[in-house]
């Protein structure tokens, strides 16, 4: 939004320099974004003194001048008829840049030189005549300053206006902002209308046939009228804030948009079929021409101002193209309107079309200043376009609400602000920007909006104006009152980052998905028909389809993940995710969030170097880092007990662990099922681990327990069996350590062996024991005795055999 200083002169004194205008303006929410200078491009036009006038030699029409321009004479041709010895007159130095664009520099003209330009009022934007030099009249010293001799100042605000204040969109509203930052009254304009003949009811009406788009449409009349272009008043107004001038009608509709900020429109009467104005919305792809010459399409809910047969308008946008203003037109009916913002919004948007007048509309005008802003209109045209007003005015208002009034306290007004200003002093402001207050007891206001305030409707929006007119800067700056002992981190964040900690410490990266999956995620992973992790909880807004659920499990976010890194050729990746999943409830809206944790190692074992070989990763690496988790937070040694090939899903039959802690089962961990692998494009093995995070953090410790360094030595003795195959080795490890003998320190399987010369179904398992007494050492006879008896109950416990 721009604004002229002097035009915002009319109706308010400023008595302020500009920079501290611009700062006051900016503190108060109007932020001014650029000020500029409008006679800036005088600085080197100086009043010239023109000595001696002789004929051009070589041009009829042109003229010799010599001209004193303060700081010496120079040639100057000229072809002004009006030049003469002794007059003063502008001129324009070497250098100046005119408004039409115009460098002025030293030339030679028809073989005469020539130093500079005697101007005319048109030439310098002052004025619009052209018939000669601009007579310069008083005793005026050559060489002074243009703008000093005819005192042309004025600068031009550039306003970034938030969407929230459609009031400052005009004179005067700023006008009205700069009244109250200066504390003093704002003057409107004080018009008459002219004597009226007729009855406008006799030759025109106006039927709203959506009033939810138009509340209210009022309208004037003209005969009479003349078009010509407009007075320099006008144009110079207009010019100040970058408006091109038209002719004196389309000048005036909006000379008062930037002065009262109502959009008004212009119709040629006679091109209204009907004489009559109808408001309705358009037809489906009902084709319109607007001013811009350009055909469109509208669609059902777009507004369109018609006559009795026809559109003719773009209700609040633009109008059309066959009842603009014409040089022959004679009559002339006014509209001044306001329509629904949402509706204009939507019809800018989809046609593409921004102009002054959906900008005001579609963020809000005054709906009592209908009325205003169409007198003000219609006296200006029948003053400047010499024209008759017809008796009378339309106005259609459909309105039902009254003006607002809200409730504002003074207690809480100051406990959100962190001020403290007094009843009176609230009330002073509010009624500086028009608002109507009154007393409510002792701490209460009772506040009236005015309608130009559509923005304001809730007592936090009057709090709001309360701070910016006492200005932000006078709030006191106060710090929060922060404890010297900082709270305790809840346990489950603790775990959590604990966890993060050690999965980067074994080579992970943490990936951070959405909680959004397809809905055929669950398909893809194979969960079972009856699997509780089917419940989705769909989105009512997604964000595509491949985000339209909430989800159930992490495992399809990390084989995403996987997969989007192998297509990147990282084709050795360890990742892993810690996030919620969302369960259904059969009671209450709200799912169950549960926090999981799940990660992927697909790949090499390590990198490849001079003292590595290549391996891919097993099944061994990915249940190795699930144990050394668990060593890490303290967890006592889980459990991997074969899943049954029934349960695996997204996992490999025979490849997949449950990890079991004191009965409750903490996961699953194993190898990646093949159709799975090719269902997310991986094309290699991949191993995954999911775990109950929440149970995993209520396990872990922080305890840990001291114990003596051995003083003597251990000794070690290997137990080799065969057993059948369905036996898994951990129960052996087990059934050795329920035995409870006191002298078996640690033992581990090292090596499980099937095949040639082993019988068919079975399997020969070894690991190895080691025996160690805090007493004493150990003597081979005990150590044997021991030892075998273990061995014997191994046999027994699991119908096993001795090697041969």
């Amino acid at each position: 939004m721009k604004v002229s200083l002097n035009w915002l002169k009319e109706y308010v004194p400023i008595d302020m320099a500009v920079p501290d205008l611009a700062d006051a303006l900016t503190m108060a929410g109007l932020e001014v974004e650029a000020v500029e200078d409008r006679y800036a491009h005088l600085e080197t036009v100086v009043v010239g003194q023109v000595v001696d006038v002789s004929p051009h030699p070589n041009a009829d029409r042109l003229k010799l001048c010599r001209v004193d321009g303060g700081n010496g004479i120079v040639p100057v041709v000229c072809g002004a008829p009006n030049v003469t010895t002794g007059m003063h007159a502008p001129l324009a130095r070497v250098g100046t840049r005119l408004p039409d664009g115009t460098v002025l520099a030293k030339s030679v003209i028809r073989g005469e030189p020539s130093e500079g330009m005697l101007c005319s009022e048109i030439e310098m934007g002052l004025g619009l005549d052209a018939s000669g030099l601009m007579l310069l009249e008083g005793d005026f010293q050559p060489g002074l300053s243009l703008k000093a001799a005819l005192n042309l100042f004025d600068f031009t605000f550039e306003i970034g206006l938030t969407p929230n204040r459609p009031d400052c969109l005009s004179m005067m509203g700023v006008a009205r902002e700069i009244a109250a930052i200066q504390g003093v009254q704002m003057n409107p304009p004080v018009f008459s209308l002219p004597d009226a003949q007729g009855d406008i009811k006799a030759l025109t009406s106006v039927t709203i046939e959506a009033p939810d788009h138009c509340p209210r449409y009022a309208a004037r009349l003209l005969e009479h009228i003349t078009v010509a272009p407009s007075p320099y008043w006008l144009q110079d107004r207009l010019r100040s804030v970058g408006v091109r001038p038209i002719n004196n009608l389309v000048d005036i509709t909006n000379f008062v948009m930037l002065e009262t900020g109502q959009p008004l429109h212009a119709f040629d009467f006679d091109n209204l079929s009907g004489h009559r104005i109808v408001v309705r919305t358009a037809a489906d792809q009902e084709p319109f021409t607007t001013l811009d010459q350009k055909g469109r399409r509208l669609s059902e809910q777009m507004l369109m101002i018609c006559d009795g047969e026809k559109p003719v308008a773009v209700g609040g946008v633009m109008g059309g193209l066959n009842s603009e203003i014409e040089d022959a037109t004679t009559r002339v009916l006014i509209e001044s309107a306001c329509f629904d913002p949402i509706s204009i919004r939507k019809t800018s948007k989809a046609l593409l079309l921004n102009t002054d007048a959906s900008h005001r509309f579609e963020r809000g005008v005054d709906p009592d200043g209908t009325l205003f802003a169409l007198n003000r209109a219609a006296g200006i045209m029948a003053e400047l376009g010499q024209g008759r007003l017809v008796g009378g005015v339309i106005d259609e208002d459909f309105r039902t609400s009254g003006p607002l009034t809200l409730a504002l306290s003074v207690r809480a007004t100051n406990d959100l602000l962190g001020t403290d200003l007094d009843f009176d002093r609230m009330a002073t402001l509010l009624e500086s920007i028009e608002f109507k207050v009154r007393a409510e007891g002792d701490e209460r206001l009772q506040v009236q909006v005015p309608s130009f305030r559509v923005d304001v409707s809730r007592p936090q929006d009057l709090m709001e104006e309360v701070a910016r007119l006492s200005g932000y800067n006078q709030i006191p700056t106060t710090f929060p009152v922060v404890p010297a002992q900082g709270t305790t981190p809840s346990i489950m964040m603790v775990r959590r980052n604990q966890v993060r900690d050690i999965l980067n410490g074994f080579g992970f990266s943490e990936a951070i998905n959405y909680s959004f999956i397809s809905a055929d995620s669950c398909d893809r992973i194979q969960l079972d028909a009856d699997d509780s992790r089917r419940h989705h909880i769909a989105l009512l807004n997604p964000i595509s389809e491949e985000q339209s659920v909430m989800r159930t499990t992490l495992v399809p976010g990390i084989l995403e993940a996987a997969q989007r890194n192998i297509a990147r050729q990282q084709n050795n990746l360890r990742v892993f995710e810690v996030g919620k999943v969302f369960l259904p409830k059969s009671e209450g809206p709200l799912p169950l969030e549960k926090e999981m944790l799940v990660g992927l190692w697909t790949g090499r074992r390590v990198e490849a170097a001079w003292h590595t070989r290549e391996t891919a990763c097993d099944f061994f690496d990915i249940k190795g880092t699930v144990q050394g988790l668990g060593f890490a937070l303290g967890i006592t040694e889980p459990s991997f007990a074969a899943l049954p090939d029934g349960q695996c899903c997204y996992t490999r039959a025979g490849q997949t662990a449950r990890i079991v802690h004191d009965g409750r089962t903490l996961g699953i961990v194993g190898e990646v099922d093949a159709e799975v692998v090719d269902a997310y494009s991986l094309k290699q093995p991949a191993f995954i681990f999911e775990l109950d995070l929440e149970l995993i953090g209520r396990l872990a410790s922080d305890s840990k327990q001291m114990a003596p360094i051995p003083r003597f030595p251990a000794t070690a003795r290997d137990i080799t069996v065969i057993v059948d195959q369905t036996i898994e080795s951990r129960d052996l490890l087990d059934t050795v350590v329920q035995f409870g003998e006191k002298l078996v320190e640690d033992l581990y399987l090292f090596d499980v062996f099937a095949g040639d010369p082993i019988p068919a179904g079975k399997k020969s398992v070894s690991f190895r024991v080691v025996y160690r007494s805090a007493e004493r050492t150990l003597e081979d006879e005990t150590v044997n005795a021991i030892h075998h008896h273990l061995t014997h109950r191994l046999i027994t416990e699991f119908g096993a055999a001795l090697p041969a």
